[in-house]
């Protein structure tokens, strides 16, 4: 293999991940949070940049979308998908999940 090809297979494996709209859209997750920088929360740079190297992260930050949760970053705590736009399934919240720690 060629330093060219794999450097392009590197490149690929850390490309983000389409943004799942649909479900940012329902969720409202720009309420509260930018690609790049801090808004209400952190950004979604920042929150990979946190736990995408932190075994077990994904599981506690999908956790934390389908149930709500103490604040990990300043004063705001995660609401409530209630207080988000509905119900998250395990799917849906591992697929947001997944396309954050890709940033």
């Amino acid at each position: 293999m060629t330093l060219a090809a794999a450097a392009l297979l590197i490149s690929a494996a850390h490309a983000a991940e389409p943004e799942p709209t649909p479900l940012v859209d329902q969720q409202h997750c720009m309420f509260c949070h930018t690609d790049n920088a801090a808004f209400l929360a952190p950004s979604f740079q920042q929150i990979a940049e946190r736990y995408r190297n932190v075994p077990n992260a994904a599981a506690m930050l999908e956790h934390k979308l389908r149930m709500g949760g103490r604040a990990h970053w300043g004063d705001m705590a995660m609401p409530s998908p209630a207080e988000r736009g509905g119900p998250l399934s395990a799917q849906d919240a591992h697929t947001l999940v997944q396309w954050v720690l890709s940033h």
